[in-house]
């Protein structure tokens, strides 16, 4: 990995640097520090990290990509996803913790005046035992979810909380959760999306007929539901899927259940998604708990109609991005065809933004926001 200045002006040098600490196998952790990096005008944006490409994740990680080195362990883990592997990695994290405690040290010893940013409570417990200044931002599920699941893993996110200078989160339910779990109050800003590049796509299309599952193929997103109501739909519209990642064991039970016309697509580049979403009616998203779902933004920026399960974030969308959204209830046999129909109506209108949903997702705003006020540095906008 390869921490070195490059094409950095001499003011730059000078500056406090940015450290993003977090997974760069992750789609949010990267779009997070590339916003910030393109954004920044007086700033060293650098991501520090452990994990790249390996359990058959994609690549994501690019060349002009500045990383630091938290001690890599992807040569440790197993070549698939699966459950076993889920819980090797824990135990290979586990272990790992105090000598990545110790490369945080070294990193600060390196740049004694970096603002550190880390995402996910894995990386903000790193940044605790460290004893460094961070601001924190956990991850849905962990707060959501983990913390009811575990008494221990309560304690210790409590405590990564609880060191963090600010927790930023993207969703009123779970500023709400961390207050209820340690009196402590988080400051609610949207991950955003990529409003330019979508606008770069032809948005218009009124003649969609595709039916797109957009989650990870994971228990937690209740994918057999999914073919479980087309079974029982009138319509039977084919279905196709698209995820970020998945539980293998899982996954061969879902795969077994397409219909021959049904598409598996899997782990899509983030054009080839913007691509895929301007020529789909209907995309999918019916988890059984969620805090403020990117995919589904950006499906919804993109012209789609989203069928979904009810959750608190829907009633803080501005009612342009409402519109689009068709809450389903999972016990009733006929919501696939309800939704599809209502998907076919809506999506003959072009999706218009307004422009409090355009301040509120498009990355480049939000991201300015934590940039002036977390980081204090300023934006090339």
């Amino acid at each position: 990995m390869n921490d070195r200045p490059s094409n950095i002006g001499v003011r730059g040098l000078q500056e406090k640097e940015i450290i993003i600490v977090g997974n760069a196998r992750s789609y949010h952790a990267i779009d997070w520090y590339r916003t910030i990096k393109n954004i920044c005008n007086n700033k060293n944006v650098l991501l520090a990290t452990d994990l790249i490409d390996s359990e058959s994740y994609l690549k994501i990680v690019r060349e002009d990509d500045r990383l630091i080195d938290l001690y890599n362990i992807d040569w440790l883990l197993f070549d698939r996803q699966t459950s076993a592997g889920n819980l090797w990695r824990n135990f290979i994290k586990f272990i790992f913790i105090p000598i990545q405690v110790v490369k945080i040290n070294d990193i600060r010893k390196k740049y004694p005046k970096a603002i550190y940013h880390a995402h996910s409570m894995y990386y903000m417990l790193l940044c605790w035992l460290a004893r460094i200044k961070f601001i924190g931002t956990p991850l849905g599920s962990e707060v959501l979810v983990r913390s009811d699941k575990s008494s221990v893993y309560r304690y210790f996110a409590i405590k990564s909380l609880m060191a963090a200078s600010h927790i930023l989160v993207d969703s009123e339910n779970l500023k709400n959760k961390i207050y209820d779990l340690c009196g402590k109050k988080a400051i609610v800003i949207q991950n955003g999306i990529d409003v330019s590049a979508i606008k770069g796509l032809q948005t218009k299309n009124t003649k969609r007929s595709k039916v797109l599952s957009i989650r990870a193929i994971v228990p937690l997103y209740r994918i057999e539901a999914i073919l479980e109501a087309r079974d029982a739909s009138k319509m039977k519209p084919s279905i196709s899927f698209i995820y970020p990642f998945w539980a293998d064991d899982y996954k061969r039970i879902i795969m077994s259940k397409l219909d021959p016309g049904d598409s598996d697509l899997g782990r899509l580049s983030r054009g080839q998604m913007y691509e895929l979403l301007t020529s789909t009616a209907l995309a999918i998203s019916i988890p059984k708990s969620d805090s403020s779902p990117r995919s589904v933004y950006e499906a919804i920026f993109c012209g789609c109609c989203v069928a979904v399960t009810y959750n608190p974030w829907i009633e803080n969308l501005p009612s342009c991005m409402r519109s689009r959204l068709y809450v389903v209830d999972i016990e009733d046999e006929e919501w696939l065809d309800k939704a599809y129909d209502f998907a076919l109506s809506i999506t003959k209108k072009p999706f218009k933004p307004s422009q409090m949903a355009l301040d509120l997702f498009d990355q480049k705003k939000t991201m300015k926001k934590v940039v002036e006020t977390f980081y204090e540095a300023k934006c090339d906008l």
